[in-house]
Formats: structure tokens, sequence, C-alpha cells
């Protein structure tokens, strides 16, 4: 891949990212606030490892799959939309507490992956996502794995990189406002949460036929 390529590819990735936050990074923010930024690295794994598997649904052809199976695609919606309104209610109706940094409960870091994991993947526009953008990028003249490689590695470090960057910012907007309790903090992420999630079920899919 050459390099003027490639730059193009990161100016394109960072262009996506420079939107408001998502639904995994509300996640990351809010498990930021209540458990610390090291606690919520298993959140930003378990969202990685969703995107990896993802890309290689998208390099075999899962996006061809799911761009031409209305079944397939409604399905995994309504399934993410039914996971992501069950975590924004868990977070509104929780109860006050201050963040829990030094908790060790048994299974915590399993819990956070998995919210990290399911939250990602609920999302059946990330495969179509991934299977329209790498095209735009490889050289068909040229080893194909490589460059499917080089670019899901490059999204996965920028994605790792902005999803701690929005953890920080949410612990410390939270400790500057000190006047905001945590509780107040975790109700609104989980209502934005649950927006997000009527969001995605009003988004209109027409696969091609």
């Amino acid at each position: 891949m050459v390099m003027e390529t490639y730059l193009v590819y990161l100016a394109a990735v960072a262009v996506f990212f420079a939107t408001p936050p998502d639904t995994s990074q509300l996640l990351i923010i809010s498990n930021s606030i209540r458990h610390g930024l090291r606690k919520s690295a298993y959140t930003i794994a378990g969202d990685l490892t969703a995107n990896c598997l993802q890309m290689t649904g998208a390099a075999f052809g899962l996006a061809a799959i799911i761009a031409t199976s209305a079944d397939v695609f409604i399905w995994v919606k309504w399934l993410g939309v039914a996971y992501l309104v069950w975590i924004g209610l868990q977070l509104v109706l929780s109860k006050e507490h201050t963040p829990d940094v030094e908790a060790n409960a048994s299974g915590q870091a399993i819990r956070l992956f998995r919210q990290g994991f399911v939250t990602s993947m609920a999302n059946p526009f990330a495969v179509v996502f991934f299977g329209a953008l790498f095209p735009q990028f490889i050289d068909p003249a040229s080893p194909v794995l490589p460059q499917l490689f080089i670019l899901g590695m490059t999204y996965i470090v920028v994605d790792g990189a902005i999803l701690l960057l929005w953890g920080w910012a949410g612990i410390k907007a939270t400790t500057a406002l000190k006047r905001v309790s945590f509780g107040v903090v975790n109700k609104v992420c989980g209502c934005l949460m649950i927006a997000a999630a009527a969001l995605l079920a009003t988004k209109d899919f027409q696969p091609q036929r």
C-alpha cells in the first residue's frame, strides 16, 4: 500500500470519529466514571474484539449477505436495539454511588468485556460499513490480505485511542463538575443510550436485489 493511499485512509477514519459519541463511546464514558479508566479497558477490549470480528466478516463477504438478506439484517438490528435499551435502563435505574475503582467483584471484568462486545456487535451497520470502506483503499494488483490487515489494525488503534480519550474526558468532566452526582451522570448516559437505540430502530434498510 502506497503512503498516499494510507494517509487518505487515515484521514477518512479520523473524519468518521469526529462526531458526537455513539453508543459504544457513551458506554465507555459511563463505565470509566463508575469503575475507573483502568477497569473500563475491559469494555474497550470487548468493543475492539467485536470490531475485529466485523472486519473479518466483511473481508469474507458477510457484508454482501447482510446487504441482500433483509431477514438476517432485521433480526440483528432489533436484537441490538433491545440490548442497548436494556443497558440504558440499567443506567437510568441505577442507584446513587461514587465511582468504584478498587472493587474487584467476581466476574466484573467479564461483565464489562461483554457489555463492550455486545454493544458493538449490536450495530448491524458495522459490517456493511467495513465492507464498503476497505475496498476503496485496496489495490487489487497487490496481495489483498496484507492490505486488509493494515487497514483493520489502523482502525483498531484509532478506535481504541478514541475510546480511551472519551473515557478520560468523561472522568475529567465529572471531576470538574463536582456538584453533579454520579447518579445524574448515569441517568444522562442511560437516556442517551436509549435515544441511540431508538435512532437505530428508525433507520430504514432496503436490501439490494
